[in-house]
């Protein structure tokens, strides 16, 4: 795994990053374009999904053209076996299929990964069907300005985002990443759609299965990285997710165990990089304040392993206490603030809801 660690091509991070001249009092955006080689790497969250409805291929679109070094689209399964860019297989609260009456008849509860979750799935709707729906927002109470886009934009393949990297690439003069999830290896695999093969297969016919692409896959699952390294012979760099509490699906290990010392030796051996929940870099105290800082970076740069925590949004709702501003959810809060705080405990990249406030707060750092 050496070898492929040496494929992560970021540059190394300030000892020490100097004081900010003051704090920051509200948002502000940047526009420019970013460094050919910047020292932490911004990932487009679903796109631009703080501005556009997530997993659409406007979305991904925006946050390449706010400065995002990568986009970062979740994949699941049609029917006939397409990967489509879906935060979870159950679509009925990201897209308009519940005022589809012609799939009425598809609305059904599924046990995924031990839950039994009611809706509709998109291994029921062969990739034809699917592309008869519309992509609406996810979280609208929050995001009241993404409804504007409800029903204009299609389900992408990830083939399409492929297209649109290459697309993007050319047009921004910069080589756009891709950073891709698996999404439920465990819960397809188990129900004949196996998401491993095809997208190697992908990455392969679009010449991205190498040493030096700019594409990383994550999962939360480790055997979906394990079978990747050891039996698809990737090339590109793996990242294990890890969430704030709970086990990988199927897995007896908690999360908590793969973030000792001893568990980011393990993961070393067949992974390249750490996802983390951000509050297992830095906790929120009882009060919602940020605590101090774990060792959970000086620990995974010890073991070889790059880290980079999900997520950063700007709306209150998601904010540490402090830097909430007023009482409206809905609202932006310091979110450079944050992540500038976040920037200097010397991980490697983030995840955002909103690329260009990620861009600039990498270049106050």
């Amino acid at each position: 795994m050496a070898d492929r660690r040496q494929m992560l091509r970021f540059g190394a991070m300030a000892a020490a990053a100097p004081a900010l001249g003051g704090a920051i009092s509200a948002p502000a955006f940047a526009h420019d374009k970013p460094s050919r080689h910047p020292s932490t790497l911004v990932v487009g969250h679903r796109g631009a999904s703080g501005y556009r409805p997530e997993h659409t291929l406007a979305s991904y679109e925006l946050a390449a053209r706010m400065g995002a070094d990568y986009m970062e689209p979740d994949l699941v399964s049609t029917k006939d076996g397409v990967l489509v860019c879906r935060h979870e297989p159950e679509i009925g609260a990201t897209t308009n299929v519940a005022s589809k009456p012609e799939f009425a008849a598809r609305k059904r509860t599924v046990v995924l990964d031990g839950v039994s979750v009611t809706g509709w799935w998109t291994q029921d709707f062969t990739l034809a069907e699917l592309k008869t729906l519309r992509a609406t927002e996810r979280i609208p109470a929050i995001r009241q300005h993404n409804t504007l886009y409800d029903g204009l934009f299609p389900v992408p393949t990830f083939q399409e985002v492929l297209d649109l990297r290459k697309r993007l690439s050319r047009e921004l003069d910069r080589e756009i990443g891709v950073f891709p999830e698996t999404k439920h290896p465990t819960f397809f695999r188990g129900i004949g759609l196996e998401l491993e093969t095809p997208l190697v297969r992908i990455l392969r016919r679009n010449g991205l299965d190498r040493r030096g692409a700019k594409v990383f896959v994550q999962s939360f699952e480790a055997v979906n990285l394990r079978t990747l390294a050891d039996h698809h012979r990737v090339e590109v760099p793996l990242v294990f997710l890890s969430s704030a509490a709970g086990n990988p699906f199927n897995d007896p290990r908690s999360y908590a165990d793969y973030l000792t010392p001893v568990g980011l030796k393990e993961l070393s051996e067949y992974v390249d990089g750490l996802g983390p929940d951000k509050s297992q870099i830095i906790p929120r105290n009882a009060d919602g304040t940020l605590a101090a800082p774990t060792s959970l970076v000086k620990d995974a740069h010890r073991a070889g392993l790059k880290v980079i925590p999900y997520t950063f949004r700007a709306e209150n709702s998601f904010l540490p206490a402090e830097l909430k501003v007023g009482a409206d959810v809905t609202a932006y809060g310091r979110a450079i603030d944050e992540q500038v705080t976040f920037l200097r405990t010397g991980i490697d990249g983030l995840f955002t809801d909103q690329a260009d406030v990620g861009v600039l707060a990498r270049s106050l750092v």
